[in-house]
């Protein structure tokens, strides 16, 4: 493949997952504020929980978000559906920033909120499984597993992003400025990357694998169909590798910060700081954990990262209560086994799933998972902590994520550099059933 298409291939893949992880970055990090303008200020902790509602609201639609998107992939290909998501996240993130606050415009402006999650999280419902699917299909085959991560870079820089305003809006910016106008910036920020995203995705040819389907006449009518009916299992295994992938990755890069401000007494700038460190670290790490699960195997390197996650979730959380200090050691551990998975699952799913239903298949269970173990995590920790008084909730909470997973990756064989089409992508359309073949 001619490099300058591969790296083009690279940038309409990730730059997706980079504007929809920044939007969702910022919107974590200014939780406390975006509370204060939507919601009655009566009651902080009931403003924090409405925002984290929301928060999990807008994952909740997102199966449903899977559901169209993700068959739609299989039918129409990865890149129109990659190129619709990113034009409607960008278009709601641009009017979250324009939205005026609760002391203006009264219960309308939370219930726009929520209209706007809503359409955030629908769209989102096909832009991992478009995108996954697209750069696994470009990526060469002995090099997949590279390739394949650049996803995640693109999800860290997004999380680097959202960091790194949320910085400089905390050290340039009063409190009462965040609050009254600051937090809007990175939303308008977001509009602008979305645009050139739709661009750079409107100009790439799709991928290989779906033309070669659309050139043998092996389109499916039904791929929802097929998928479940032929491709269960796979469907359950992705999930589980997904829920290891989940449950770390939202309690690093966004809860860890609000975990950070309300239970250890860290400031807000010390914490995005933190947060910051970490996504510069996986962006070191995710790409060579992905090259490495080239050469030595995704087994290897996805088990061994389930299991550093399961014995150290615990006790990293009980190092955070010792100090700075610990809080530094213990999230950067933590990072460095979230780089691990992030840099590994990702192919591994696409690699279990034929061509014909890849997309489908890695959406929903993408989406299914984040709704049920991703988005839930800020409002069920803060609940959990306040009905226990322990922090260390999220210890054992990732330590099932982990078991999750590791029961997943235990049940699959090893994919590294095998191919994706398999033989009944691309069987000659008159054995095949009708139900499965477009015209």
């Amino acid at each position: 493949m001619d490099p300058a298409i591969l790296r083009r291939s690279i940038a309409a893949g990730a730059v997706g997952v980079f504007v929809h992880w920044f939007d969702w970055a910022a919107y974590a990090y200014l939780a406390s504020t975006i509370a204060t303008v939507f919601f009655p200020s009566s009651d902080r902790t009931a403003g924090l929980l409405a925002v984290f509602g929301v928060f999990a609201v807008s994952f909740g639609i997102r199966p449903i978000g899977a559901l169209v998107f993700g068959p739609l992939g299989d039918r129409i290909g990865r890149k129109r559906t990659l190129s619709i998501v990113i034009f409607v996240m960008s278009g709601a993130t641009l009017v979250i920033g324009l939205l005026p606050g609760y002391s203006t415009i009264g219960i309308a402006a939370p219930v726009l909120l929520v209209v706007l999650r809503l359409a955030q999280g629908f769209a989102a419902g096909g832009e991992f499984g478009s995108a996954a699917s697209f750069l696994a299909e470009y990526a060469p085959r002995r090099r997949r597993g590279f390739g394949v991560s650049w996803l995640e870079v693109g999800s860290l820089l997004g999380f680097l992003a959202g960091s790194f305003v949320f910085l400089l809006l905390s050290v340039g910016l009063s409190g009462e400025q965040v609050a009254t106008w600051g937090w809007r910036i990175p939303f308008l920020i977001a509009a602008p990357l979305g645009i050139i995203g739709f661009v750079i995705r409107d100009k790439i040819e799709d991928t290989p694998e779906y033309r070669t389907l659309e050139a043998t006449g092996n389109i499916p009518r039904s791929p929802i169909r097929e998928l479940f009916r032929d491709n269960w299992k796979q469907l359950l295994q992705a999930a589980g590798l997904m829920t290891m992938m989940h449950v770390p990755f939202y309690a690093v890069l966004t809860y860890l910060v609000t975990y950070e401000t309300d239970y250890l007494g860290h400031s807000p700038g010390d914490a995005a700081l933190l947060s910051t460190v970490i996504s510069l670290v996986g962006l070191v790490l995710v790409p060579a954990f992905g090259g490495l699960s080239d050469r030595v195997g995704r087994r290897p390197v996805l088990i061994g990262a389930g299991i550093a996650l399961l014995v150290l979730a615990t006790p990293a959380f009980l190092l955070m209560r010792t100090g700075v200090a610990g809080t530094w050691v213990a999230a950067l551990g933590l990072g460095v086994v979230l780089a691990a998975i992030l840099g590994s699952y990702a192919v591994w799913s696409a690699e279990i799933f034929p061509t014909r239903t890849r997309q489908g298949g890695l959406s929903i269970a993408y989406n299914v998972t984040a709704a049920l173990f991703a988005g839930t995590v800020p409002y069920l920790m803060t609940t959990l902590i306040s009905a226990t008084g322990s922090t260390i909730v999220p210890g054992p909470y990732l330590m099932v994520a982990a078991v999750i997973g590791l029961a997943a990756a235990f049940s699959l064989r090893e994919t590294a550099g095998t191919p994706l089409l398999q033989a009944g992508d691309v069987a000659s359309s008159s054995t095949q059933d009708p139900e499965r073949i477009g015209t």
